[in-house]
Formats: C-alpha cells, sequence, structure tokens
C-alpha cells in the first residue's frame, strides 16, 4: 500500500502539473485510477481497525477480505503503469535551452538568423539544412535559434536537440533521439525501433527536431522521424559540412559564409581584449593576426584566446611568425588551431587538451571525471588531494579560457566540458607521431580493432563508449611495451578478457573498465606491477577478482557500484593506495578487521551507506590520518560518537558521515553531494540513545554543515536537548528532517543560538508530527528575537507537519529567502507574524476556531526582497500571507487553502513585472479579496491551470 500512494502520489502531482487543456480523456482516466487508490486505502483502513477492535477474536473470518483487499491492491498497482504511456502522453515541456556564446558578426550571422527564421515561419517549408565548413558557426546559430525558439511559443510548442557526429548510425541517432524524448527503445528488436520511435514522435506536436553535425544522408522512415508536414505542425533542421547532405535530405539549403573583415576584427578584439590597441603599433598587428584567420569564426576565437594577456608588441611579433609558420597547406584551420595549442606553453596544460580527445565526438565531459582521470594520470598532481582538484579545476578553466574548450552542462546540470571536433581532430592529429594514441571511442565498434592496429609505440588506447562484447582467447596479448592507458570503460555489453591478454602490456598504469558487464578479472592483471588505477565503477557482474598483492603501486582503487561479495585478497599490501571506493557494492557485507589501518596513505574512502551495508570497525578509521574525504555510516552510536571525538584532532576536511539505514531514495538526503561537510541519522531509536548515553548521546562534528534526520524516534523537546552543543554548529547550512516522532520545536531560543540561526541557508521539514514551531521561547523571553535570527535563510520547506500554527513568529527581516514551499499542514494559521505580545508562548495560542480567529494578533506586512517562488497547498486553515516580495518574484503557486482571502504580494499596484507564473485553483482565485484591481488584471494574464 505504500507503494501504492508513493506511485499516486507521483502521478497526482503530474497530473497538476502536465496536463493541459485538450487530454480530457486520458485526464479523466487518471483521476478515477486516483480515486480507486483513495477508496481501497480507506478500506484497507477500515480493515485495520476492525481487526484491532476484535483482538485475537474471528481473524479467520476477517482474513478472506484481507485476502481480497491484497489482490485488489496488486492489480490497481499494476494498472498504474498506463501501459499506453502516461508520460509520454502527457504534453511535455520539450526542448532545453542550449549554452551559447556571443555571436561574431552582427551582420552576417543576423543575417543568416533572419534567413532561417522566416523559413521555420514559412508553412510551405518543412525541411531546412545549414551548409559550411567546419569552424563557421553552424552550432552556435542554431543554437541561438533553439532557445529563440523557446522563448517564443506562437508557432512551435518546442525544439528537440540531437547532436548526430561524424560516428553515427541509423541506431546511434535513434538512440540519441529517444534519449531526448525520454523514450527507452533499447528493449525492441531492430525491426521494431523505427515503428516505436515513429509513434512516440507523432504523439509530440508544433516542435522542431534540430539534428546538429549530419554528416551521412538518412530516409527518415527508416530512423523513425515523422515526415514534418502542415498536420503535425513539425520541422526538421540539420546542419552539415556537406551540401549533398542537405539535398539528399530534401532540405532548403542555407550556406552559412564566412565574416566580414570588419566583424573579424571585432570578433577578435571582443575575445582577446580590446585594450590591446592602447599598445603602441598594436592595430596593424592585429590586422595581420585577424588575417591570418581567414574570416573564420573558431579560428578567430581560438587564436585570439591564447594571446589573452599578452601585452608585449615584440611577443606578439614572435607569436605571429610561428603563427604563419605552422600552415603548411594541408588542413588550412587545423594547423591554425595547432598554433593555439602551442601557445599554451605548458605540457601539462597541453596534455590536459589531448586527454579531452579520448573521449567521444561531441561528448559533455564531466568535470569532476575528467579531473579524477587527470590525477590518475598524474597530470595533476599537488600536495594532496584538496589541490590537486583545485589545480584540476583552474586547468580546465585555462582552457576554457584559451577558447580550447567550452564549459557546458551534462545530466541533471552537472559541471561539464565540450571539445569542438575540430579541436579534437588537430589534438588527434598531433598525436600521430607522438605520443602515439589509439582512439575509437564512440565508433560504434562491436569488437576490439584487429592485431596489428596494436602498434609497439601506442601509449594511450581508448575504445569507451562501444559495443564491445568481451576480448576472445584468439586475441593474443598485444605486444605494447609502452602502453601506459586502456580506456574500455561504457562498453554495457563487455563480459570477459582472455586470462593471458595483459601478459605483454607490463607498463600498464591505468585501466578502465568502469560500467560493464565483466564478471571475472582475468589472472594476468595480477602481473600488472606498474599498474596505479584500476577503475571497476559500476561493473555488477563482477563477481571475482584475482589477488592484488603484487599491484603495490596502486594508488587508486574504484569498485564502486559493483557486485564484488568480498574484498580481495591482497588489499593490505597496497600500501601506497591514496582512493578508495566500495561505494553501493551491495554483496558485500564486511570488511575485514586489519586491512584499513594498513592503508595509511588513503586521502579518499568511500563505503557504503544509503541501503548497503558493509560492517567495518570505527577504530580503523581512527588511524588513517591522512584522509581528507570520507564517505560511510555506521551502525551503534557509541562507535559513531568515538569516531566523532578523535574528529577534534583533526580530521577529513570532507564527509558524509551516516548512522542507521536511509530506506527511502528520494528523501533530501540524496541531495547530499560529496565534497560537503554531513551528518545523517536515520531510522535510529533516539530515544533509547539518551536513555543509556544521557546528555552525550548525540554528538556532531563542530563544523558540520548538513544534518539530515530521518525517520528517527526523538524523546527531546529539541535538537538543542538532543544533540550536545548543538548551539556551537555554527557552520550548518542545511537542516533537514523527515519522518519523525517526538520533536515539538527545532530550537530553544537563547542568546548562544542566534550565530547558527543567522546561518542557516535551507530548512526541510516533512512527516515532523509533533512539531509546533521552529524555535520555543520561555516565558522570561520577552524580547524579539534579533532581525538577524534567519538572515541567511534561502529555502524553506515544510510538508505534513500537522501541529505547526505558525512558522516564523517576530522576525521582522528575512532578507534572503527565496523559495517558500509549504504543503498538508492542517493546523497552520500563518507562515509569518509578528505578535502584539512578545512574551506569549507559542505553544499557549488557543485554537484560533474557538478564540474567534485571530483577533489577538497585529498582523504587519513582511518584506521578502529576495523571494522568487511561493508554493503553497493542501492549508485548510490559513488565513493571511502579509507578504510583500521584491521585483524577485517569478512564481506562485496556491491549492486548497479555503480560509485564505488576500495574497498580499499579488496584490501590488503595479504587479511584480518580474512575475511569470501564477497557479491558483478556481474555487479561491473566485473568492480573493483585492484592494487593487488592476493588479488582479496583471496576475490574470500569468495565471495558469494546475
Amino acid at each position: 500500500m505504500e507503494k501504492l500512494n508513493r506511485r499516486k502520489e507521483d502521478i497526482d502531482s503530474r497530473l497538476r502539473t502536465e496536463i493541459v487543456e485538450g487530454e480530457t480523456k486520458l485526464k479523466a482516466e487518471v483521476q478515477f485510477w486516483l480515486q480507486s487508490v483513495e477508496k481501497i486505502d480507506a478500506e484497507i483502513n477500515a480493515i485495520n481497525q476492525q481487526v484491532e477492535a476484535v483482538k485475537c477474536f474471528s481473524r479467520a473470518g476477517i482474513g478472506k477480505n484481507v485476502v481480497q483487499k491484497i489482490e485488489e491492491v496488486e492489480k490497481l498497482y499494476r494498472t498504474g503503469e498506463f501501459p499506453d504511456g502516461l508520460i509520454l502522453q502527457l504534453p511535455r515541456q520539450t526542448g532545453d535551452v542550449q549554452p551559447t556564446t556571443t555571436l561574431g558578426g552582427e551582420t552576417t550571422f543576423t543575417r543568416k538568423m533572419k534567413d532561417i527564421w522566416e523559413l521555420l515561419m514559412d508553412d510551405e517549408v518543412r525541411k531546412i539544412g545549414v551548409y559550411g565548413m567546419g569552424g563557421m558557426g553552424k552550432t552556435t546559430l542554431m543554437k541561438h535559434i533553439n532557445n529563440r525558439l523557446l522563448e517564443k511559443k506562437e508557432k512551435f510548442d518546442g525544439t528537440i536537440w540531437v547532436t548526430v557526429s561524424k560516428a553515427s548510425s541509423i541506431v546511434k541517432l535513434q538512440d540519441a533521439i529517444a534519449r531526448r524524448i525520454e523514450f527507452d527503445i533499447s528493449n525492441y528488436d531492430d525491426d521494431e525501433r523505427a515503428s516505436k520511435l515513429h509513434a512516440e514522435l507523432s504523439k509530440i506536436k508544433r516542435c522542431v527536431l534540430i539534428l546538429d553535425d549530419l554528416w551521412d544522408v538518412y530516409r527518415l522512415d527508416e530512423v523513425g522521424i515523422p515526415e514534418p508536414s502542415p498536420q503535425n505542425g513539425s520541422k526538421l533542421v540539420l546542419t552539415t559540412r556537406l551540401l549533398n547532405v542537405c539535398h539528399g535530405m530534401s532540405c532548403k539549403a542555407i550556406p552559412m559564409e564566412r565574416l566580414t573583415d570588419m566583424e573579424s576584427l571585432n570578433l577578435f578584439l571582443d575575445t582577446v581584449g580590446r585594450d590591446v590597441l592602447s599598445i603602441q603599433n598594436m592595430k596593424v598587428m592585429v590586422n595581420f593576426f585577424v588575417k591570418e584567420c581567414a574570416r573564420l569564426p573558431l579560428a578567430i576565437v581560438t587564436i585570439a584566446g591564447s594571446l589573452k594577456g599578452i601585452v608585449n608588441y615584440s611577443n606578439w611579433k614572435t607569436a605571429l611568425e610561428d603563427l604563419k609558420a605552422s600552415t603548411d597547406g594541408t588542413n588550412e584551420i587545423l594547423e591554425k588551431l595547432k598554433f593555439s595549442y602551442d601557445r599554451l606553453n605548458d605540457k601539462n596544460l597541453q596534455d590536459c587538451l589531448v586527454y579531452c580527445a579520448l573521449f567521444p565526438e561531441d561528448y559533455a565531459i564531466g568535470r569532476n571525471e575528467l579531473i579524477e582521470y587527470l590525477i590518475a594520470e598524474e597530470i595533476v598532481q599537488g600536495r594532496n588531494r584538496q589541490a590537486e582538484l583545485e589545480r584540476g579545476q583552474a586547468m580546465l578553466n585555462k582552457l576554457v579560457y584559451a577558447c580550447l574548450l567550452e564549459d557546458t552542462t551534462g545530466y541533471a546540470g552537472k559541471a561539464c566540458v565540450k571539445m569542438h571536433d575540430l579541436i579534437r581532430d588537430m589534438a588527434l592529429k598531433i598525436t600521430r607521431d607522438s605520443p602515439r594514441l589509439l582512439v575509437e571511442a564512440g565508433t560504434g565498434l562491436k569488437c576490439v580493432p584487429d592485431e596489428e592496429n596494436w602498434k609497439e609505440d601506442l601509449v594511450k588506447i581508448s575504445l569507451m563508449h562501444n559495443q564491445i562484447s568481451n576480448i576472445p582467447s584468439s586475441f593474443e596479448s598485444p605486444k605494447c611495451p609502452t602502453l601506459s592507458t586502456l580506456l574500455l570503460n561504457g562498453n554495457y555489453g563487455f563480459r570477459s578478457i582472455s586470462n593471458n591478454f595483459f601478459l605483454h602490456i607490463k607498463e600498464l598504469s591505468l585501466l578502465d573498465l568502469s560500467e560493464t558487464l565483466i564478471e571475472n578479472l582475468p589472472e594476468s592483471i595480477s602481473e600488472l606491477v606498474n599498474l596505479t588505477a584500476l577503475l571497476l565503477r559500476g561493473c555488477r557482474s563482477l563477481t571475482y577478482v584475482p589477488s592484488l598483492a603484487k599491484l603495490t603501486a596502486l594508488k587508486r582503487l574504484d569498485f564502486g557500484g559493483s557486485g564484488i561479495k568480498e574484498v580481495p585478497q591482497g588489499m593490505e599490501n597496497l600500501s601506497r593506495l591514496r582512493y578508495l571506493e566500495f561505494y553501493r557494492c551491495e554483496q558485500l557485507k564486511m570488511i575485514p578487521d586489519g586491512i584499513l589501518c594498513k592503508l595509511s596513505k588513503l586521502h579518499y574512502l568511500s563505503l557504503n551507506r544509503h541501503d548497503c551495508e558493509t560492517k567495518i570497525r570505527g577504530e580503523e578509521l581512527v588511524e588513517l590520518t591522512k584522509l581528507e574525504e570520507l564517505y560511510c555510516k555506521w551502525y551503534d552510536h557509541d562507535r559513531f560518537n568515538a569516531y566523532v571525538r578523535s574528529m577534534a584532532d583533526g580530521g577529513p576536511t570532507h564527509y558524509i558521515l551516516q548512522v542507521g539505514l536511509v530506506t527511502f531514495r528520494i528523501d533530501p538526503v540524496f541531495l547530499f553531494k560529496e565534497g560537503g561537510k554531513g551528518v545523517i541519522f536515520a531510522n535510529s531509536d533516539l530515544r533509547k540513545s539518551v536513555a543509556t548515553a544521557g546528555d552525550c548521546s548525540v554528538l556532531l562534528p563542530e563544523d558540520v554543515e548538513k544534518l539530515c534526520i530521518q525517520k528517527c524516534c526523538i524523546d527531546a523537546s529539541s535538537l538543542c536537548e538532543l544533540i550536545t552543543s548543538f548551539k556551537n554548529l555554527t557552520n550548518l547550512r542545511e537542516c533537514y528532517m523527515t519522518e519523525c516522532d517526538g520533536l515539538e520545536h527545532l530550537f530553544v531560543y537563547s542568546s548562544s543560538i542566534i550565530p547558527l540561526l543567522q546561518r542557516l541557508e535551507l530548512l526541510y521539514l516533512k512527516g515532523v508530527r509533533d512539531l509546533r514551531g521552529l524555535i520555543r521561547r520561555e516565558k522570561v523571553a520577552s524580547t524579539p528575537l534579533p532581525p538577524v535570527t534567519f538572515s541567511s535563510l534561502k529555502t524553506l520547506t515544510v510538508i505534513n507537519c500537522d501541529k505547526i500554527k505558525r512558522l516564523f513568529i517576530d522576525t521582522d527581516l528575512l532578507p534572503n529567502l527565496k523559495d517558500i514551499l509549504v504543503l498538508d499542514c492542517k493546523q497552520l494559521v500563518e507562515i509569518i507574524s509578528a505578535a502584539s505580545d512578545h512574551g506569549e508562548q507559542e505553544e499557549e495560542y488557543q485554537d484560533e476556531e474557538a478564540a474567534g480567529g485571530c483577533d489577538h494578533w497585529v498582523i504587519s506586512t513582511v518584506i521578502l526582497p529576495k523571494l522568487c517562488k511561493l508554493r503553497l497547498e493542501l492549508l485548510p486553515k490559513l488565513k493571511s500571507i502579509p507578504v510583500v516580495a521584491d521585483l524577485s518574484l517569478r512564481e506562485v503557486q496556491i491549492e486548497k487553502c479555503p480560509k485564505l482571502k488576500r495574497v498580499t504580494c499579488l496584490d501590488r499596484d503595479p504587479c511584480p513585472p518580474s512575475l511569470e507564473k501564477v497557479c491558483i485553483d478556481d474555487d479561491l482565485w473566485e473568492s480573493l479579496e483585492w484592494n487593487h484591481p488592476s493588479a488582479k488584471d496583471a496576475v490574470e494574464s500569468v495565471r495558469r491551470e494546475w
């Protein structure tokens, strides 16, 4: 029933936010399902009450009814899958805003944008092709058009942006499109894929499909793309270097043009900085450089980027001579890009840039992922791990600053960098001589390259993100005596390597088999005595790892998310190990005593946490004095407290320490990011700890920044009573409490607690059923709270806290509060209020119904200058929102607040111009009172249905 209700909450939420007019049939079906869930929930509650009433008598008579209800629940759960595709039938917010750079050449680009825009608005033209040589700005131009389409909804409801790249195929193109529309086609046969994709795309109307960097002609029906037509309101736009691709796809072809001389000059100066013109004789020098860039935007930006910060005329003159000498006529633009590579004048920066070429073309490379590689390869080095991470970020920033990489974002907003395909081609061309690389990343390989391709002078091989299934026994050990790096990660069907494969690769230092289905590592791995990094993250089928006793050079060992059941033999010999990852090794139940304490050089240690169990002895962690990052959990409060005490003499600078077993993946504990300082108590009986350990029951590191207490029973009226020296946690920034009983207040008012409260930035409360208020104040504390009390608070979330009546009292200033979310708090009367008698205690407030309302309160208006989002739902007693927002207010959502009469933040003349979205249910909208009728009209213009 709990799973069923979670599904109900999810579908109910999507109904309110995603279904729009025109989906009445689907909406009726889903609402009927939701009502069925509520009905069966009520029936099961009635059965539970009946069972309680009859005790042990006549239970056999109820058993048949119980079995019947279980069957009904299971059937209802299955029908909640909505096999016809609930998610895809719901109209989606189609399209993502693309990160853009400034358009160089306003006249040329503006003209091309106008030409393409006119064709997009022309109903007679359904397919458009933008073509031109690499580096002319085709992708940049289309990113701006994509973003403009998302802003202007008159003709199209959205876009689907798909990067294709050179090493593509029908299957890869289908997968790329399917990912963009969140449709899984991996389980369909090759013959079905096109029809299934066609069916899903046909449900998305009035959309522009953008295929960026297309190299081949594809038949739309073979891919599964519906033919654009006036009936479906969709269009296709592609970018390509080849005119024949435009013709082969029946597109209206639009040629890209080089910049004019003046546009080239302006783009160069905008990139390098116009202050260079203040240097004597520099204007002529700049013109020479611009001429050498051949009016190509990529060449201009890249070469100008390499000259940033150079203020000496003679240095510019030398650079110009180098640029002219770099062109040999074989590939002019690649040679000009190599000039920027040479100008880096830093081998580590150059090696970093070349390393990016090991990833697939057009791949968004996670910054943290890349830096971990660079550390493992010793391209980035520092006195400690934190210094290495900072140096890695600085190195990537320099390459972005030099316009050789571009910043972008990946899944879930992950910070990434991307390499232009021409710059990647340049980097790979450099390595044709030395160091020699074999790079076939993301090219669709189904087997490893033939043995003759494994040359003796190869240094690095990247076969990542292909479809290779194994390295067969017929493939003899390649004779690559200088090979240092082998990347096979992301071959998701890869299962095995022949036992003798590594016999002649003695110098191998980094081996990455992450995200494969490999089951057993070959015995020959035990002979790789120079191996410094063995990466097996996400190898869920992995069950056997040979002895690691000889691999004493290992510095990095990553088993995260693997299927290992026990620690490999010889782990205790890895005395140089600096990085050890066991995160989400669900089958690993114990790390034997005496291993961790011998890994004295560990800087990073991550053990199972959340819903996985791995037993360790906390005493061994105390001996790891060089730890900088620690992520692990305990099952015993005493051992946890002992480790916290040891941190007083110095401990990790970044940590997530957990006590107990986290069970709900959707809770905010999973917002904790590695790199912070957090403590989690989950499914713990803190009452028992209080009884056995007195006032020292719960300890926390004094520098903790994030605290989460989940599903705990608490025998204390406030956190101040529960946690020793809580008032000393002046670095606490985020506080999460979910599904906890027994706690009546978070804090007790005192002068010593104010420094903590004034630094708190996030407060998340969900299901804290006994909570009556945020701060408990004694009668003697008659003075109002200082204005700085919650001066740093940015985000407030309160859900399902039924006993709380008021959140903030006597708080005159919340200068940084941006987001307020309050849901399902049955007794809440006010969010922010000011009492006329500051000496009243919160718990003495009478029920508003019995007391005849809030007449004993003086309701003052509170200004929240940075408030952006306000969401209030299921608050049956809420009477007022005395909040005035400044020009930052963007979204207001209010539903099922029947006693609410006025929304002050909206009732203003003029209405806040920043307002983008208002969702207020119809009944409440009709009953609201307004002082400014013009404000009501203005809000009506941005009001939307739930």
